[in-house]
Order: C-alpha cells, then sequence, then structure tokens
C-alpha cells in the first residue's frame, strides 16, 4: 500500500509494481461476482497480498477465522447497505497490503466479532490462541451502556495500555478507522465531522509515532477532505492542473538515473506525488507552486553505503540545496524512519526534493511497526529467558508510549485523560536526554529539566530543586536539547513540594499532573518567596544594601576588636599602629597577607587575593608586609571572623537548615544578606564569627550538604581606598 494521493487521477504516478485499489477492493471487488449474501473468495485478495509479503505464510487460521468472522456477522449490514463482512475484510487487506504477519490479519478479521456478534473472548481463545485473542480484546469498544460519555476516551485508554503490551493493538485500530474514514459519506455531516476531529487530534498522531505513514497520509487526506472542504476541493484543481506529459520533475529523474547509471550505481528512481495535505502545507508555506512541488524523487538502493554514494554522486553532478539536507539515516527519528534528504536542482533551475533510502528502509518508512513483524515471535537463537513475566514487554516500545502509558494513571478522570492525550499526541517531535547514571529518558522536544525531574523520579521529584546539564550547573525551567545529559538535584527534606511556577516549565503530561495534584492537595502551602535580608558587616563594606531590608537574625557573639600590631592575631611591620582584619575579604589562617595604612594610621589587612588589594596598588598605596602571629593561627581569645556566600536553589527552609547547619558548626551569625531570587536562584552572605580558624573548612562542607546549596565561597566584597 502507498503513502501517496488517494486520488485515483493524481497527475504523477508511481513508477513500480500495480497496487490493489483498496478503495475500489472495499466496495466492489471483495464482492466478486457472486450475490452480495455470500463471500466464498473474498478471503483471496488478502491472500494474495499476504503471500507478496510472507510467502511461507501458512493460511489455514486465516481461512478459519473469516468463516467464523463471516458466520458471525452474516446477516448484518453497513450503513451503506454492502454486508458487514466486507469491513473487517477491508481492515485485513490493509495490514496485508503492509506487510503485517498472520497473527494480525487473524485477529483483524476477527476485531468487530466480540463486540457486534454472540462470539466471546474464551471462543476466540479456544479457537485461534491467546495471542489474537489479546488483540481482539484490545480494539473491542467498552459499552456505552456502562460507561456513558466515557466510553470513547475509556475505550482509548484501554487501546492504548495493550498497545503498551502489544503494538500491533493499535495497527488493527489504524486500519480500522482508516476503512471507516474511506466509507464516511454514509453519515450524517455532524457525525463525519466529530469523528474526523478524533482521527485528526489521535489517530494521525499515533499513526505518525508509529511510523504508519502509509496509513497516516491517507487518514490526513480523508480528514482534510472533511473538514475543510473547501480548501480541499482548491488543492485537487491545482494537482489536477499541474499534470503535464512533460513534467519537470520526470526531466530531473531522467537525469537521475543517467547520473546514477554513469557512476555504476544500481538503484531505483521513482517519483513520488505528495498528498493533499502535503500539497496544502506547502502551498502556504511558499505561496506559489512550481511544477516541482507536486512530488520528490524517491531513490532506493540496497546497502545503506549505497545510500551515501548516492548522495555524493547527486552533490558532485548537480547543485545541492545545502540546507534542505538531513541525515536520518545516521539519526533515526523517534518512530522507526531512516532516510537521507536533499535537494538538487536541474534544468531551468527548477529544485527537486530527493529522498534516498534503502528498500528495506523503505519497507519500513510506509509501514512503520507494521513492518516489524510479530516482536514476540521466539528467537531460538536467543538464550531462554529465567525469568517468567506476566506482562509482555514489546523490545521496540518507544519511549513516547512508555511515558503515556505512566501518565494516563494519574489521570483517572476521563475528562483529563482525553484531554491530556490529545496535548500529548500534539507534540510531533522527540529528544532523548542521558543520565548520569548512564540510562536515557526519552522527552518531547521543548521539555525542560522539570519534565526530566518527573519523568526520572516520579512524584519524588516533587523535591527538585536544581540541575546540573552537562555539567552546569541549571535551574529546573531550563529547557533541554537532543544529547545533553542531565543530573537532577533533589533537597533531602521530603515535605518540600513544586511552585506553581513550575507549571509555566511544564511539557508532559506526567509532569502537570503529578504537579497539579500536589498543588491541590496542598492549598496552603504556598511556596514563599526567599526573604531579602541584610545587616551591613561592621568590619567593613558588605553587599548593597536593598530597600526595606529585614533582618535575618541577631549576632549571637559580638565583633571583637583589639587595637596594636598583634590585636587581631597578625603581626605587621612597622610601628605600632590599630590593626583589624578588612571585612570584604575576611582572612583567616592561613591566608597569605598584605596590609595597607589607612586614614588615622590604622592598618587594613586583606588577603593577597583580594580585588581590594589590586585597586590599592593602582592608587599608589604602598604595602605593609603582614603575617599570621604564629603558626598554630590567632590567639584563642579572639577566634576569627570570615564572609561566606552561599550559592543555592530556592526552597522552603532552606534559611532555617543554613542557619542550623552554622549553629552546629559552633559559629556565630554577625550579619546574614539573602539576596532576592533569580530563576530560582538565591545568594547568601554570611559574616561569621568562629572560635578558630581551623573549623572554617569543616563549615563549609556542613553548609554545601544543605539540600538546595551547590557552592559555598569565600567572600571577596570590592573595597574603597578608606
Amino acid at each position: 500500500m502507498s503513502a501517496e494521493a488517494a486520488d485515483p487521477g493524481a497527475p504523477l504516478r508511481r513508477r513500480s509494481r500495480p497496487r490493489i485499489d483498496l478503495r475500489r477492493l472495499g466496495r466492489v471487488a471483495l464482492l466478486g461476482p457472486v450475490s452480495r449474501d455470500r463471500l466464498p473468495d473474498a478471503i483471496g485478495h488478502v491472500a494474495e497480498a499476504h503471500r507478496a509479503h510472507h510467502p511461507d505464510a501458512d493460511l489455514t487460521i486465516l481461512r478459519r477465522a473469516y468463516v467464523l468472522a463471516e458466520s458471525s456477522h452474516r446477516g448484518q449490514t453497513r450503513k451503506s447497505g454492502e454486508p458487514y463482512i466486507t469491513h473487517p475484510l477491508a481492515v485485513t487487506l490493509i495490514l496485508a497490503e503492509l506487510g503485517a504477519e498472520t497473527t494480525t490479519l487473524t485477529a483483524s478479521l476477527l476485531h468487530d466479532t466480540v463486540e457486534d456478534t454472540e462470539v466471546t473472548l474464551d471462543q476466540v481463545r479456544e479457537q485461534f490462541g491467546d495471542e489474537v485473542c489479546y488483540l481482539v480484546d484490545g480494539v473491542t469498544k467498552l459499552e456505552k451502556v456502562d460507561y456513558g460519555a466515557a466510553a470513547e476516551p475509556e475505550t482509548f485508554r484501554k487501546m492504548l495500555v495493550a498497545t503498551g503490551n502489544d503494538v500491533r493493538v493499535m495497527s488493527i485500530k489504524l486500519a480500522d478507522r482508516l476503512h471507516n474514514m474511506r466509507t464516511l459519506g454514509v453519515m450524517r455531516p455532524e457525525k463525519q465531522a466529530r469523528i474526523a476531529k478524533v482521527t485528526r487530534d489521535v489517530l494521525i498522531p499515533l499513526a505518525e509515532r508509529l511510523g504508519v505513514q502509509a496509513l497516516k497520509t491517507e487518514l490526513e487526506d480523508l480528514v482534510f477532505a472533511i473538514l475543510h472542504p473547501e480548501e480541499y476541493e482548491h488543492t485537487r484543481a491545482l494537482i489536477a492542473a499541474a499534470a503535464s506529459p512533460d513534467a519537470p520533475l520526470d526531466t530531473i529523474a531522467d537525469n537521475v538515473r543517467g547520473t546514477l547509471r554513469d557512476a555504476g550505481i544500481t538503484a531505483e528512481v521513482l517519483i513520488r506525488p505528495r498528498h493533499f495535505v502535503s500539497v496544502h502545507r506547502v502551498r502556504r508555506k511558499r505561496g506559489e507552486l512550481r511544477g516541482t512541488d507536486f512530488g520528490r524523487l524517491l531513490v532506493l538502493v540496497t546497502e545503506d553505503a549505497d545510500c551515501y554514494a548516492v548522495l555524493g554522486e547527486l552533490h558532485t553532478c548537480f547543485t545541492p540545496v545545502i540546507s534542505e539536507f538531513k541525515d536520518f539515516i545516521a539519526a533515526p527519528k523517534f518512530n522507526l524512519y531512516q532516510s537521507l534528504h536533499t535537494a538538487v536542482v536541474g534544468p531551468e533551475g527548477a529544485v527537486a526534493e530527493v529522498l534516498i533510502r534503502t528498500h528495506r528502509m523503505h519497507k519500513v518508512a510506509e509501514a512503520g511497526v507494521v513492518a516489524l513483524g510479530n516482536p514476540y515471535a521466539q528467537d531460538h537463537a536467543a538464550a531462554p529467558q529465567t525469568e517468567p513475566s506476566d506482562e509482555r514487554a514489546d523490545p521496540t516500545r518507544p519511549g513516547w508510549l512508555s511515558r503515556l502509558l505512566d501518565w494516563q494513571e494519574s489521570a483517572t478522570d476521563p475528562d483529563t485523560f482525553w484531554t491530556t492525550l490529545r496535548a500529548d499526541l500534539a507534540q510531533d517531535r522527540e529528544i532523548t536526554v542521558f543520565r548520569t547514571d548512564g540510562g536515557t529518558l526519552g522527552l518531547p522536544a521543548g521539555a525542560s529539566c522539570v519534565d526530566a525531574a518527573y519523568a526520572q523520579y516520579g512524584d519524588r521529584a516533587h523535591t527538585s530543586i536544581g540541575a546540573r546539564v552537562n555539567g552546569r550547573l541549571a535551574t529546573l525551567s531550563t529547557v533541554l536539547s537532543d544529547g545533553d545529559t542531565v543530573q537532577l538535584l533533589l533537597a533531602q527534606d521530603t515535605a518540600s513540594g513544586p511552585s506553581p511556577d513550575w507549571l509555566d516549565h511544564a511539557r508532559t503530561p506526567a509532569a502537570r499532573i503529578a504537579i497539579t495534584g500536589w498543588l491541590t492537595d496542598h492549598p496552603d502551602e504556598a511556596q514563599p518567596t526567599p526573604t531579602t535580608m541584610t545587616s551591613v558587616d561592621p568590619g567593613g563594606p558588605g553587599p548593597a544594601e536593598p530597600a526595606a531590608p529585614e533582618r535575618a537574625a541577631q549576632p549571637t557573639a559580638p565583633a571583637r576588636t583589639r587595637s596594636g600590631p598583634r590585636a587581631a592575631g597578625v603581626v605587621v611591620d612597622g610601628p605600632d599602629a590599630p590593626v583589624r582584619l578588612a571585612g570584604c575579604c575576611t582572612p583567616v589562617p592561613p591566608d597569605e597577607l598584605t596590609g595597607f595604612t589607612v586614614r588615622g594610621g590604622a592598618v587594613t589587612v586583606h588577603r593577597r587575593e583580594c580585588p581590594a588589594v589590586a585597586a590599592m596598588r593602582e592608587i599608589g598605596r604602598a604595602p605593609v608586609g603582614a603575617r599570621w602571629a604564629d603558626a598554630g593561627g590567632r590567639e584563642s581569645d579572639a577566634g576569627c571572623r570570615v564572609t561566606l556566600v552561599a550559592e543555592s536553589f530556592g526552597r522552603p527552609r532552606l534559611l532555617a537548615d543554613l542557619t542550623e547547619a552554622i549553629a552546629t558548626a559552633e559559629a556565630a551569625i554577625v550579619s546574614a544578606t539573602v539576596e532576592p531570587p533569580s530563576e530560582q536562584r538565591v545568594r547568601h552572605t554570611y559574616t561569621l564569627q568562629l572560635p578558630d580558624a581551623a573549623g572554617l573548612p569543616a563549615l563549609m562542607r556542613a553548609m554545601r550538604e544543605v539540600a538546595g546549596v551547590y557552592d559555598v565561597s569565600r567572600a571577596q566584597h570590592p573595597a574603597p581606598a578608606g
């Protein structure tokens, strides 16, 4: 089956083997030359299509499934008046054309029997086995009698959960919807529109994510025709008007064939018409359409290396449009798609888009997960599983499906699930980020560290305080890129919770549902804005004082100042003079020192790396030699004063926890300043009195271990040359 325009009169036809017209087959060919009340030859069309992909397939089970389906649906008709059996036959033929294996086709023939006839799941299991029974159950709708208005969203929830365990469930559902959309013309206009909108919002994105482009593109065209009939007809007219025996793509295709033939590359060059929605999108993007905009060239080769050989020849012999080049072979899309995309300039400046892929890539591009066959078939060469599992794990299950299955468990309300599902499926691109433990996280494009936190930790992410992205500290609002390495930082305080601001940065439904749930359960626990606190250090200048400061803590020990050359535990060269330690850098042993004489004859002693030292030298101040009084540090009765800067992520109780860590280290707070938060980061400045400078390293370690604190350093504020 092709992913091209559904219109049989489309001007650009694919140059490949003839394909069965499924639309005609669904209404006419399946009925055969016999009367409408029996279809003895109908299964032959399915068998022929199936054998084209699986020559050795055993058709016995298909014949048995057809007999059961035909007998159970006998007497039922569709809205069009056709025998109902034409529907499961058409659905099965769609899947057979895509290359589905026998089990999927068997379940497809039976997919409506349990829902619409007297056949039970137990009967299906008894006659066809557990796998077929599981697939049939997965696509069986829930009764409106039992679920009311919630029947549709809950049916989709049921199908998605079943798809998480077996992707073939959704394959059958997509083919089922395609045939229903083809025959939707017999329905009332309002019902057509309702079904088309659900198809647009849910089924088409699912087809895209599962890589089933053949179904996705025709569904798009059918929805386009129902929801936008005028634009559809206008597009149809443009395609018809572009039909020409000497179309520019034909000329470029011939040139490409000749180029590859001369290079000795065996390749099949086809003209691939755009479907209606694709033409419509190009017209909206470019305005006036060019002759080459109605299709693309498709080059099919045997090996991956041949793809790059073709690319090299095209870029050598034609003028390439470099901005159009994309390599989806080295970096496949999240829906299994692989291909090289480029564009070249042909005769008279005509630009043709070119797709280059192997025959295997082309099959996967058209059929997606359907082309993978049965992912649960036993691999006899592989080692047997040592631990049985009640749930079959699909090795091909993509990350987006795992995320969807995770968050749907939290969306207990059908309306929330339905709304969130549509929003989630509207995100059409995925990125992969790496965890520091070697694992990976699959996230939608535009996801932030908030999304990564909930993807990795679930509800534990409520205590998130920040992250490291590619080794650098980052806020939770940081948007991640494909290939980033992220390490999430969690607070030790399990009582803390998310801020309402996180909802502005959450892209995934799992994160939004979890955050909203916590905020709903804790309406009175609004996250406080960190308090701005200032107390100017009497020992020297500190940070600029903000408006309306609020004292964070009163000094628990007075600042001690002594006059004389040893007054601060420091010996200075020269005559006796008052000595004080500079408040801008608060030196402590074993810091290297230098001093400067200031007004009044006092000597202010700085750390040598203090910025004030360079400022003093620039204005011509002569340095005064200074050193600690002895190897053991300062005098025991004087202690030492130091100013520390703690960089942290804002969270509740952070100030209290830091204060407790300082008190535990037997340090007294002389003054404290907390600057207004910026992007969830908070800067704390403490001037502390320690009983002994030897305790400073332990104090700084204790402060760094407080949850949310990512750095503690000695302050180096610029000081005036007093």
